[in-house]
Formats: structure tokens, sequence, C-alpha cells
């Protein structure tokens, strides 16, 4: 971390962590803070679902959940951002406080419950922001007191569709109460087979991908890769956060309830990535997302199967520079192997990490 990463830290630390995650959007929003983007390398480029992304890094749904600040973020060095989650209508999520620091773990737990301005606040900077280029994912999920949450999918792909470059099903948010359920094949089936629908009759037609959780068995994962594969959803992203608790250094805040994120989620995530990676084949798009927080995680995820990775969680601890550090560490090591594309490394510890149990 840097000199100005470390001082930047410890000012945000000294606010709780809503106030601090308002302030970082506010920095952004006004140009700060300015971070060294790496030079284009061509040998991280990634070729996927239509789109080509620059670099296989991307900041994870749940930090610009208003779609406030996607070109800042690509401008940290990010080869691609998503935005959300959106629901239908505008909700507050759960009461305060929601979000705590697992400063010794390197973690964070939250139970925001997707709290966001609603669809019609994100379509508007989204369509304000559309000449500008990069890639952009719009993550959808449905209010909590809907009275029909497959049609709160369905209205998020019709309304951002035309926006997005890619977008996202989330029901792996262990925030809001029975949305998990939805992984369960009956409800997924049909959810997915009405997603798919709307994308077909929507005004474009981007990839989708569904986000899934790592609190999954074997017999669950083989489930939603069957439905993956049969409504020929185009990927997936594993993982949301864990409502597991695995062996923390942390104290105060261990006992909370919601989702854990960080580096303690690491492990599982990567050994629930690598078994969707084994059911869906090798041409069925995967994010990886969990734990990561340097060039070696990140790349770890690709070697475990993931096309593409994510973060945010690891940016809390080291600050907006990560991104630029970790693509850079992704040259290097393309420099040090003699690689031609970054894509040679994936599936390269597939077995490593099926071995590892969930």
């Amino acid at each position: 971390m840097s000199l100005i990463d470390r001082i930047g830290q410890q000012v945000l630390f000294s606010f709780d962590p809503e106030t601090a995650h308002g302030l970082t959007i506010a920095a952004l929003r006004c140009g700060l803070p300015v971070a060294t983007r790496p030079p284009r390398d061509e040998r991280l480029k990634v070729s996927l679902c239509g789109l080509d992304f620059p670099n296989p890094l991307g900041m994870a749904a749940g930090y610009d959940k208003n779609a406030e600040v996607p070109d800042a973020l690509l401008s940290l060095g990010f080869g691609f951002a998503e935005v959300g989650t959106v629901t239908p209508l505008p909700q507050t999520g759960n009461p305060k406080p929601r979000i705590f620091r697992l400063t010794r773990d390197d973690a964070v737990i939250n139970r925001l419950g997707f709290n966001n301005e609603g669809h019609d606040a994100a379509e508007r900077r989204l369509a304000a922001r559309r000449q500008r280029g990069g890639i952009i994912g719009v993550n959808i999920g449905a209010n909590k007191d809907s009275a029909d949450r497959i049609d709160d999918y369905e209205k998020g792909i019709a309304r951002f569709a035309p926006l997005a470059s890619y977008l996202t099903v989330n029901i792996s948010s262990p925030n809001t109460p029975g949305l998990r359920t939805m992984q369960a094949r009956e409800q997924l089936a049909e959810l997915l087979s009405r997603v798919m629908a709307a994308r077909e009759a929507a005004a474009a037609r981007p990839p989708v991908f569904l986000k899934i959780a790592p609190d999954l068995i074997e017999a669950e994962l083989e489930d939603i890769a069957a439905e993956v594969t049969e409504n020929a959803v185009d990927g997936v992203i594993v993982s949301n956060t864990t409502i597991a608790r695995p062996a923390l250094k942390s104290t105060s805040h261990a006992g909370e309830t919601g989702g854990l994120s960080g580096k303690p989620l690491f492990e599982r995530s990567t050994a629930v990535l690598a078994r969707m990676r084994k059911l869906l084949g090798a041409d069925r798009a995967i994010i990886g997302v969990g734990g990561v927080d340097s060039a070696e995680t990140a790349l770890e995820k690709i070697r475990a199967g993931a096309d593409l990775v994510q973060l945010y969680t690891g940016m809390i601890y080291a600050g907006p520079s990560l991104p630029g550090r970790i693509v850079a560490g992704m040259s290097s090591l393309a420099d040090r192997e003699g690689l031609k594309s970054i894509r040679e490394l994936r599936d390269s510890k597939l077995a490593d990490w099926l071995a590892k149990p969930i």
C-alpha cells in the first residue's frame, strides 16, 4: 500500500463504514483519488460473450449501487465495472448499523439489504454516460416486498438491456429474506426461463450472468449448472458473500449477521468456482469473486477456472491504487512466464481446486 493510500485509509477508518463508503463515492465523483492507470497490455485482453475486456479485473457490484461513478472506477485501472444491485423501486435497506469492518481479517460483514435509489435513477445516469464507452455491467435485483420477484428481474432486463454491456441476475444476497431460495432448481428454472425470454424481447440483447452464493452443496451446484445450460445463460458469477463464519481473528463484530466478504472468503469461493467450471464445461463464462486483494489471488481465480475476476472488499483495505497494482502484476507475470495471453493460465490449477472441500 502506498503512503497516500495508507493515509487515506486512516482517515476513512475514523468514520463508520457506511459514512466512509459515501465519502469514497463523493471523492470519485469529484475526480479524486487520482490513481496511475497501468498501460494497456494486449496480453491481458479477454474476449468473452461478444465483449472485449481490456483486462480481466473488474469492480464487483455493491460498491457503486446507484451507477454514480462507473467511469471513475474504470479510470483506476479496472477493465470493467458492475453497478448495482438495482431494484425497480427505491428502498432504504435494513436498519443501521449494517456494515462492520473485521480489520484483523481484511474482511467486512454487511447486511445492507439492496439499499438503492431504484431503476429510474440508475437508468438516468447510465443513459447520460452511454457514449463514453467502457464495459459497464448492471446487477439487477428484486424489491424486498415485491409480490412477484421474477417480474422485478424481468423489469430490470427490459430497462437496462439497452444501456448495459452485460446484466447480472443477483439471487444470492443473504440480506433479502427468501432471496437465496430462488437458487433452488424449480424456482431457478422459472426465473431463468423468464429472464432469458425478457432478454430476447428487449431492445438490445447483452449477455446475462447469474450470481450465486458460495454456501451451496455439490447437488445444488449441479442443479444450477444444469439450469444455466438448459436456459442458455451466458455465464455465472462465483460468488456473493457468505453466511458461514470461518475461523476469524476479529472478535468485536464476528458475530454480526449478514454476508462476510474479503480475505476469508477466498478459499471457499475459489473451490466453488472450480466446481462450476467443471460442471459448465470450457465454453461458459465464469467471473470469480471473493477474497481478491492482490495480483496473485486474482491470477489464482483464473487458474481455478475464471475468465474474469472482480473485487470490492480488497480495495477497502489496500486503497484505490490496488486495481492498477493488480493489473501491473498480471503484466509482470506474463513477462516472467512468456505468456502470449493471460487466458493461457485458465484452468491450470483446476484439479488442485477441485480437490479442496467445500
